[in-house]
């Protein structure tokens, strides 16, 4: 059965991703998707985190993500472009959008605030600050989100958000200056990097946040501690998040003071959504004198960020005939469907040595950045979003 439309839930429901293989048999890769783990996760986050939460909408931009997320009672979306803004206003009119890509044209303020309402931007250039209150006028009620930057500490996360944006101490304290000035709300963010494997890196950001606030002579009613919030991956085992949850209350509460600590905000996109999600791959060529197969997606499909981050490899299992397949097994080279010598995985996978032409290949915890980082290269990537039960985290 093959599979072109992009984001068509199935219908009927199945029960995880060995079911989708031995009911639908489908030939393109599809994302099995599961609502209820995704609630589950939200729960966390709602319940324990010490303040506002809102979602990196970048991280799976599916709409089955989104509308799953306002109906179990999101309300504030982090968004990076007029884009994101529009798909999430398809689904939820009332959306308080938090607009914290420092770097925005013209048209794309006017857009924000105009058509969609956003009253929240950030900023880490003076020139960034000019612009918007060009654009907005007179409407003191628009907050601006200093976003900070710290030399990075290259063992605290997967990716470095340090390098593009972010205002250094000096700047920063200038830009809240500078706000303030103009009469708008001063906010301080911060991102500490994807997959943030150790708590006190949020420390480390709100005491510079605490003394950058007090250096400048600027009161922050709000401080935003980002995303960074990290998934369990074979190779990458985070802290709890109460650990991370724990730590931010008490370091603002140490820092700012009891009483006097500015509202707290996040914005998780990986440590939110990773694990709602799984890749259903299928295995196009074995080729019986070697030791490669070709899978029907790659690296310019769902699995682009393995090839970035190793450690960032996803569980997966091979399912053969509704059951995961065991036995011996031995490494294979992996490559994917396009004509590119690029698209093959960065390591072998150790996989059955019984490999057959149209085995399925799963790849589990791939619902942050699977999709949202697929192309249509070679006019594959044009992933279904299956819903299931259960999803496969390894």
């Amino acid at each position: 059965m093959a599979l072109t439309a992009l984001n068509v839930v199935s219908d009927p429901y199945y029960a995880d991703a060995k079911a989708v293989a031995a009911a639908m048999q489908p030939e393109e890769a599809v994302f099995c998707f599961s609502a209820e783990r995704l609630r589950e996760r939200l729960a966390i986050f709602t319940q324990r985190f010490p303040g506002t939460v809102s979602y990196a909408v970048k991280s799976n931009p599916s709409r089955e993500v989104v509308t799953t997320l306002s109906e179990a009672g999101l309300t504030h979306w982090d968004v990076a472009s007029v884009h994101e803004m529009a798909l999430v206003h398809s689904v939820q009119p009332s959306a308080h959008f938090h607009y914290h890509n420092p770097v925005k044209s013209r048209r794309e303020i006017h857009n924000a605030y105009h058509k969609y309402g956003c009253r929240r931007f950030a900023v880490d250039a003076r020139e960034e600050v000019a612009k918007i209150a060009e654009i907005v006028g007179e409407d003191r009620t628009v907050e601006m989100a200093v976003r900070l930057v710290l030399p990075r500490d290259r063992a605290t996360s997967a990716h470095d958000f340090s390098t593009k944006f972010g205002a250094p101490e000096h700047i920063a304290i200038e830009l809240l200056q500078d706000i303030q000035r103009r009469g708008f709300v001063p906010v301080m963010t911060f991102h500490p990097g994807s997959q943030s494997r150790d708590p006190n890196v949020y420390v480390r950001h709100i005491e510079a946040a605490h003394r950058i606030a007090k250096t400048a002579g600027v009161h922050i009613g709000k401080l935003n501690v980002g995303g960074g919030f990290p998934a369990s991956y074979p190779l990458s085992k985070p802290a709890p998040l109460d650990s991370f949850f724990t730590l931010i209350a008490e370091a603002t509460t140490h820092y700012f003071g009891k009483g006097l600590e500015p509202a707290l905000e996040c914005e998780p996109g990986r440590g939110l959504v990773a694990n709602c999600m799984s890749l259903l791959t299928r295995i196009k060529l074995v080729c019986s004198d070697g030791d490669d197969i070709f899978l029907n997606d790659g690296v310019y499909g769902g699995l682009m960020e393995f090839m970035q981050v190793p450690e960032l490899q996803p569980p997966y299992r091979v399912i053969r005939d509704g059951k995961v397949l065991e036995g011996p097994a031995k490494p294979w080279k992996v490559f994917g469907p396009t004509c590119d010598p690029l698209d093959v995985l960065p390591a072998k996978l150790d996989l059955p040595i019984n490999l057959r032409d149209e085995d399925f290949v799963e790849f589990g915890t791939l619902g942050a950045y699977g999709i949202a980082t697929s192309t249509l290269f070679n006019g594959y990537g044009n992933h279904a979003v299956i819903a299931v039960g259960e999803v496969y985290n390894g």
